[in-house]
């Protein structure tokens, strides 16, 4: 949607939304293009170290044998589809047949256990799921206390009360009619990962794909661009995996490739994006400061990428340098949520990239930061971040879940619930969570800047800051500490660290504890679970 122009100011001038009253996602990334028969879609690297290759046309093909044997096992209009399956062909046939039959899409990350399955699949009423022969043996363990699910597809084969996906597929007719849908008919519902509470569904429309273009092609400078190919490390039962990165890119006819890493290796994704000529990433931040602890890529991998976005944690001043050095451009830093996601961005070949900030609206979104009562604040004063509906990109409503829909908004303002500022020129500087930002001494106090600040102390790799109570401050800073390998933790080590910061930033915000472990809390997306930190005993 984006045309490249001179300015910030040009694009967002000049930009207009193109939504259609009636449109589907599974014709937009895949029968739109089945008729170059030579169109490749997927490249599919498989755990064996095989690769396998996939054009729209094939896609279009299988994706339609899929609709109708979804059918015929009584799926219609408006039910539900769990998809519980890694980076695979299968995973995006599963999204494209979904969508064609005007069902909604309910995508599962694969390491959930059995309980975190269940609580997804009998919150969403989910009739079908397709798995593999690992989701099988975790969905067998609750399938007794899920009455709606009526149908599972294995892509391993028959077994545990699953049918054999592809012996289905086999079976069925390859011409199917797409159910006609409008843009705000419901296509997916993407559960949050939640730092705190139970998760939401958050149901959204068709138009979503149409709604994150904009997000995608600015940090990606201007994506598509002849000889573009996008991969991501993140799964796409994520938003970030699925709609930052597969459909996007498929909406404008760019192939993907497709990789399961067992664990994240930092080492195998440099060797990745060298071996098939990746030019374009999403990378969360958590995987770059990974990938900022293996030695002389460039020396040893011939990767050329054009354009790297990362969201999910702010970046800092210490990744973005690094990630000059080592691939010759700048890590476009962008921000969103599972509920209205891509609505702030950077890109460095258009505007300046201001340290600490993670961009400017994206052309399209009416982004602001708001007080308590929903209204906009001066520049350079501390808020929520807040988007005003309605929004192509913003989420239908929470799945069952009414009042915590009315409680995300704030008249027309939707509420991310993440605290920023934003300066004069549009800029916003993020400053953490509104249950993350520390209160100490009369200061308020993002844990963002600290974390970045630790990670450029050489025996810091990686690192958290949270707020624990303190008598005379209300809240004072403690940093959580994962040290590089090799490197001892010492009260030596943490009061040098300490000074580190104090040095750097300022005396309120420096650490006043410092405790070093093997590991940080993770969300499955990636993000640091302060939550969790908080709730550690003192050392």
């Amino acid at each position: 949607m984006l045309e490249r122009a001179e300015s910030y100011e040009a694009l967002t001038r000049g930009f207009r939304w193109r939504v259609p009253g009636r449109y589907n996602i599974g014709v937009d990334v895949c029968d739109k293009w089945a008729g170059d028969g030579d169109r490749l879609a997927l490249i599919h690297k498989r755990a064996d170290g095989g690769v396998e290759r996939f054009t729209f046309a094939r896609f279009m093909r299988l994706s339609n044998r899929l609709a109708n044997v979804l059918a015929a096992h009584g799926l219609a209009r408006g039910e539900r589809i769990g998809i519980l399956l890694p980076q695979a062909p299968e995973t995006a046939l599963s999204h494209i047949a979904a969508y064609k039959l005007g069902c909604i899409a309910v995508p599962l990350f694969t390491l959930f256990g059995p309980e975190a399955l269940e609580y997804r699949l009998e919150d969403s009423g989910a009739k079908a799921l397709v798995t593999n022969r690992e989701g099988l043996a975790k969905v067998a363990e609750v399938r007794d206390r899920l009455p709606a699910l009526s149908i599972v597809l294995s892509i391993d084969g028959a077994g545990e009360g699953a049918l054999d996906f592809h012996g289905e597929l086999d079976r069925a007719s390859d011409a199917f009619a797409p159910v006609d849908t409008a843009a705000d008919d419901p296509a997916l519902i993407i559960y949050t990962s939640g730092t705190t509470g139970p998760p939401k569904g958050a149901l959204h429309g068709h138009r979503v794909l149409l709604g994150h273009l904009p997000g995608v092609e600015l940090p990606q400078e201007f994506f598509p661009q002849p000889g573009d190919l996008f991969w991501t490390p993140a799964d796409w039962a994520w938003i970030g995996g699925l709609i930052d990165v597969l459909l996007p890119s498929w909406h404008h006819g760019v192939p993907v490739l497709a990789c399961r890493f067992p664990k994240f290796d930092p080492e195998e994704a440099f060797a990745l994006m060298a071996e098939f000529g990746v030019r374009n990433a999403f990378m969360p931040p958590t995987a770059l400061k990974m990938m900022r602890r293996v030695e002389r890529p460039r020396a040893r991998w011939d990767y050329a990428l054009r354009s790297i976005g990362s969201g999910g944690e702010t970046l800092g001043d210490e990744l973005i340098e690094w990630g000059r050095e080592t691939f010759g451009l700048t890590v476009n830093e962008f921000y969103g949520q599972t509920e209205c996601n891509l609505i702030i961005s950077n890109c460095a070949g258009l505007m300046p990239v201001r340290p600490g900030s993670m961009g400017r609206a994206v052309p399209g979104h009416k982004v602001a930061v708001v007080d308590p009562a929903g209204d906009p604040v001066s520049p350079g004063t501390p808020g929520t971040v807040a988007v005003r509906s309605p929004d192509p990109v913003m989420f239908l409503e929470y799945w069952n879940n009414h009042e915590a829909t009315a409680a995300k908004f704030a008249g027309d303002w939707l509420l991310t619930g993440d605290m920023a500022r934003r300066d004069a020129d549009g800029y916003f500087h993020f400053l953490g969570r509104d249950d993350d930002v520390i209160t100490s001494g009369g200061y308020r106090i993002g844990p963002g800047e600290i974390e970045d600040c630790l990670l450029r102390h050489p025996a810091v790799a990686l690192a958290a800051a949270v707020g624990v109570p303190d008598a005379q401050r209300g809240e004072r800073v403690k940093a959580f500490v994962v040290l590089q390998e090799g490197v001892e933790g010492s009260a030596a080590l943490a009061a040098q660290i300490q000074d580190h910061v104090k040095t750097r930033l300022a005396a309120h915000e420096y650490p006043r504890e410092v405790e070093f472990l093997d590991a940080l809390p993770m969300t499955a997306t990636g993000k640091i679970m302060r939550r969790e930190l908080r709730k550690r005993r003192p050392t």
